[in-house]
């Protein structure tokens, strides 16, 4: 921190502060993952100003998937920016994936604030003003590429705020030899499962539907399926968890309601947008149950003009439409229509 030691000091520091928070940039883009870093490639690449906010770190929503994790594309569908990704195999791993967005983030020289959450965004005549905890910035454009990790489906029954219940997994050590209940049947309730199961943990595992869900990684499904049919994991199908308490866990299947002693519960139920900021921001969307956000197929602009969406954010409830690998391109079709 540099101290200031005069008033004519304190004097500049004042005006170097204002005139940066009155900057006008050409476009702002909420969100550092890897279709923002995309979309900052594009906005260098089309020599325009531009500033990528981000409320945690770097690619935050890689940070925070499993320690151990694999991911189910190839590297090469994962790069961005014309920067190679090699990893060790053919699937890259959690922390192959950290090391290679920061290398594409320092080979562009990309823009990036991170850890500056941005709280509001006005519309005034043709720019926008967006606010930040500490600045207010001044832009043409806005790209929202908030992606959807922070926001876990809820299960809304009594005992989900138990310390014992986690929306997300890091890791299967803590989780040795307890009595594991999972809830959920698609790729990160499998790896919960198999995981803790390979720690000695008692796994139990609660699925809404009658089989375990068609999108779970080729490589291990079949594993799962085995564990199950040995009986080495439980599993009930076609049920819900009704309540959680300290000691045991209610589930109602299709015949009665079954109580089992429980230590822990992951409720990995999937995830959602941002919703209530992109309420209060006015972007609206489609009737449907999927609450997919209004936005031209094309340009991907919102109903808002001159605010655009990028990434899985496209997708609403939807969560499984948009990856990486197949919305890399959004970034373009974006500058495309702006610098049009």
């Amino acid at each position: 921190m540099t101290i200031l030691k005069s008033k004519n000091q304190i004097g500049v520091a004042y005006i170097y502060e204002t005139s940066f928070m009155k900057q006008k940039f050409d476009v702002i883009i909420i969100g550092a993952g890897p279709i923002g870093l995309a979309c900052g490639i594009e906005a260098t690449k089309k020599k325009l100003k531009y500033l990528i906010l981000e409320k945690g770190s770097l690619v935050n929503s890689v940070y925070n998937f499993p320690i151990n994790m694999t991911f189910f594309s190839t590297s090469d569908r994962l790069e961005i920016g014309d920067v190679p990704f090699i990893s060790h195999s053919d699937k890259p791993t959690r922390r192959e994936a950290l090391e290679y967005f920061r290398r594409v983030k320092d080979s562009w020289k990309l823009k990036v604030n991170t850890y500056e959450s941005v709280n509001s965004i006005e519309k005034e005549k043709d720019y926008f003003k967006l606010k930040t905890k500490t600045r207010t910035y001044i832009t043409s454009k806005v790209i929202v590429a908030t992606g959807y990790f922070d926001f876990p489906n809820r299960l809304n029954v009594v005992g989900e705020e138990l310390p014992k219940v986690f929306h997300y997994y890091k890791e299967s050590h803590p989780f040795a030899y307890q009595k594991v209940l999972v809830i959920g049947s698609s790729n990160s309730a499998v790896d919960v499962a198999l995981e803790t199961y390979r720690r000695g943990a008692e796994v139990t595992m609660v699925i809404r539907n009658s089989s375990i869900d068609s999108v779970v990684k080729y490589w291990v499904k079949p594993d799962i399926e085995n564990r199950i049919k040995e009986k080495e994991i439980k599993v009930f199908y076609n049920s819900n968890a009704k309540k959680i308490t300290q000691n045991y866990v209610e589930i109602e299947t299709p015949k009665k309601v079954v109580k089992i002693k429980n230590d822990f519960v992951f409720a990995m139920t999937g995830y959602k947008p941002d919703y209530k900021f992109l309420n209060s921001i006015g972007i609206k969307f489609d009737k449907s149950k999927k609450r997919i956000p209004i936005h031209n197929k094309k340009t991907y602009e919102s109903n808002i003009k001159g605010l655009y969406l990028a990434g899985v954010v496209c997708g609403g409830m939807e969560t499984n439409k948009w990856f990486i690998e197949n919305s890399r391109v959004h970034a373009e079709q974006i500058f495309k229509h702006i610098v049009k």
